[in-house]
């Protein structure tokens, strides 16, 4: 496979790298398959689950989260956008998401997944915030492809077994580099692992920049998604 595409706007017009700073994802691509920046408008051959409410309504409701539950530190919304389509362009049929928070992100995920005939499995360890996730899930009609555990990630992440399509890595700093080496195995190739906040919290997780930075096994990359 050739070099990845240049994200300009001809290509890309609704999700692109717009050199924003700072930078918020971190995607690492296991192995030789490459990493790709694609727009809203792309979609994939596959019938779509007529799972949950209309796209449209699912968005008010993200919306209506986002002004309602605060302090989760969510996504963006353009981030949601980009996993979902992410999940979509990678044919996604199982996701791991460590960090649930209130849900917002998982719905995002969940959107894509619905099509790919996909499900979610999100951890998280803080009750209160399960159990709100646990409510929008169910108000989005959703929740039957989710799998909501609530449980300490570095705990459940040996019981898990892959293969994952797709990983998404959203949870405390520090360990992100204890996420990254229990994830791996659980991942083939050409599979996808993102991590959010790694230009905000650099010094938080030294290690695991490092490690993608310089695993010849990784190719990785830094994405800016906004606004």
């Amino acid at each position: 496979m050739g070099e990845l595409p240049s994200p300009t706007p001809p290509f890309y017009p609704s999700l692109q790298v717009r050199g924003l700073s700072p930078p918020v994802y971190c995607s690492t691509v296991i192995r030789p398959i490459h990493f790709f920046v694609f727009a809203a408008s792309v979609w994939l051959a596959v019938a779509a689950q007529k799972i949950g409410l209309p796209r449209e309504q699912v968005l008010q409701h993200l919306a209506g989260m986002r002004a309602a539950e605060r302090g989760m530190m969510n996504v963006a919304p353009a981030e949601g956008e980009y996993l979902e389509n992410l999940a979509r362009k990678v044919k996604a049929r199982r996701v791991l998401e460590i960090g649930t928070s209130n849900g917002y992100s998982g719905i995002w995920l969940a959107l894509g997944l619905r099509e790919t005939g996909g499900r979610l499995i999100t951890l998280d360890v803080d009750e209160p915030r399960w159990k709100l996730a646990q409510k929008n899930f169910a108000a989005t009609g959703l929740a039957s492809i989710i799998d909501s555990r609530l449980t300490d990630a570095l705990k459940e992440l040996p019981k898990l077994k892959g293969p994952f399509d797709l990983v998404f890595i959203d949870a405390w700093k520090p360990d992100y580099i204890r996420y990254l080496q229990m994830t791996l195995p659980l991942v083939p190739s050409g599979g996808v692992i993102t991590a959010h906040n790694v230009h905000s919290h650099p010094q938080d997780m030294q290690d695991f920049l490092q490690a993608i930075k310089t695993d010849p096994s990784l190719k990785t990359e830094f994405v800016s998604v906004g606004p």
